[in-house]
């Protein structure tokens, strides 16, 4: 009979961080922050077809990096959840919150029991209206739940973005000013990135019921060369 090896379960649950982290790093990262009329959430995405930034209900977009059909899969059941909660309920009692705990159920319930965890990192965002602030959530491969007032970045090399982001960070900023220094942080000292290299969407007070929009193609074109207000 042959005996099976002995994995301390320390050493199962540090191979699966390793392994998570090193699928996400290789993705591009992406930048949300908070500015004076809303939340721009900026992407590193060539791509015109494979979103990274969605919306999943009236005032909530979401956002994810690394594997492209894992993080999509959680958008679609997130659009599912909002929609059934707002049915049997009410829009207003759709929230980002909730819906940040139930992504992070389900990433520690994979990462704990099944052999491979998601190579992915996701956020939440919802637009505060009435007063209420805005909300930003992270959430990563195993689970875990950061909450934000400011900006979060996500992806590889997330660290040194957050520190150009954050050295840049301005209370009450406007969108221009937002936009450039996120795209700035994304591009690093050594190269700069052009309008068909970005994806950009916001969650903007005023808008109507439905907050999120795309800025794509020419009105992206002209605020990135905008002169700040």
């Amino acid at each position: 009979m042959t005996m099976p090896f002995y994995v301390a379960p320390e050493q199962v649950m540090k191979d699966r961080a390793d392994y998570a982290r090193k699928g996400i790093a290789r993705g591009r990262a992406l930048v949300a922050s908070v500015f004076a009329d809303g939340i721009l959430v900026t992407a590193e995405n060539p791509s015109r077809s494979l979103h990274k930034v969605n919306e999943i209900y009236d005032r909530i977009a979401f956002a994810g990096v690394g594997r492209y059909n894992e993080f999509d899969q959680l958008r679609v059941a997130g659009v599912r959840h909002a929609d059934t909660k707002g049915f049997a309920y009410s829009r207003e009692d759709v929230d980002a919150r909730s819906l940040a705990n139930v992504y992070a159920q389900y990433l520690g319930q994979v990462f704990t029991h099944e052999m491979k965890p998601l190579e992915i990192e996701i956020l939440v965002a919802e637009l505060g209206v009435d007063g209420a602030a805005d909300q930003l959530y992270h959430i990563l491969y195993d689970g875990t739940v950061v909450d934000e007032e400011r900006f979060i970045v996500l992806g590889g090399e997330a660290e040194a973005i957050s520190g150009r982001v954050e050295s840049s960070w301005a209370e009450g900023w406007t969108l221009v000013e937002a936009l450039r220094a996120a795209v700035a942080a994304l591009a690093g000292p050594e190269r700069t990135l052009g309008a068909d290299e970005l994806e950009v969407a916001a969650l903007v007070r005023g808008d109507g019921r439905r907050a999120f929009r795309r800025i794509e193609d020419g009105e992206l074109q002209e605020l990135l060369v905008a002169s700040p207000a």
